[in-house]
């Protein structure tokens, strides 16, 4: 069984359902779990390491998560067209990971969420995908083959899900759900036949 692991940080909970979405896609691939971790706000990982379990929702991501898992989701808010804070922490205690080589040849996708249609969606996800290039993994986006990348008037992008949350917080749009399902059953997909493979290919030399 390929297990995908959905990391994410959620303020308000767009993000979060965002997450859950992808669980779902993720969920309808044959041969594939998903396993939803969370990271703790910045306050919070200041005060010492977090508790395992945060007061609710999903427990926090740790490295033996990201060690064991066949594939990763990951997402976070937008902030000034960057991912948030609470989760670039979290990636960057990843070094040990990197120096062995322990997520070369995992797929990967991403995912955001902004208030504003123009909040800097796809710069976000972008700059999500410059740790995971650098670990050596497989990116994984959205082609146009998704008939609601083409529909949608709000979120959605070809770099991956997202979610335009509005002034008052609205609920994901059909489109919206529809993309981040494809994305998590996308990174699924690609997980299961590198798991079937016997894993990521061997480094030159190694």
């Amino acid at each position: 069984m390929a297990e995908i692991l959905v990391v994410y940080y959620s303020r308000h909970g767009s993000t979060a359902e965002l997450a859950r979405q992808a669980c779902r896609g993720v969920e309808s691939v044959a041969g594939a779990s998903a396993t939803l971790r969370s990271v703790p706000a910045l306050s919070a990982a200041n005060e010492g390491p977090p508790q395992p379990l945060p007061p609710q929702g999903p427990p926090y991501a740790s490295l033996a998560d990201l060690r064991r898992a066949d594939g990763l989701l990951l997402g976070s808010p937008t902030r000034f067209g960057n991912m948030a804070a609470p989760l670039k922490h979290f990636i960057d205690a990843t070094s040990s990971l990197w120096l062995d080589g322990a997520l070369e040849g995992k797929p990967a996708g991403v995912f955001t969420a902004t208030q504003t249609l123009h909040g800097g969606q796809e710069s976000t996800l972008l700059s999500m995908m410059l740790p995971l290039l650098h670990h050596g993994m497989y990116l994984v986006g959205l082609p146009y083959s998704e008939r609601a990348l083409s529909t949608t008037r709000s979120g959605g992008t070809p770099y991956g899900a997202s979610h335009v949350a509005g002034a008052g917080g609205q609920d994901l749009t059909d489109e919206e759900r529809a993309l981040a399902q494809a994305l998590g059953r996308r990174v699924a997909q690609l997980a299961v036949i590198v798991r079937r493979q016997g894993g990521a290919p061997a480094a030159p030399g190694g």
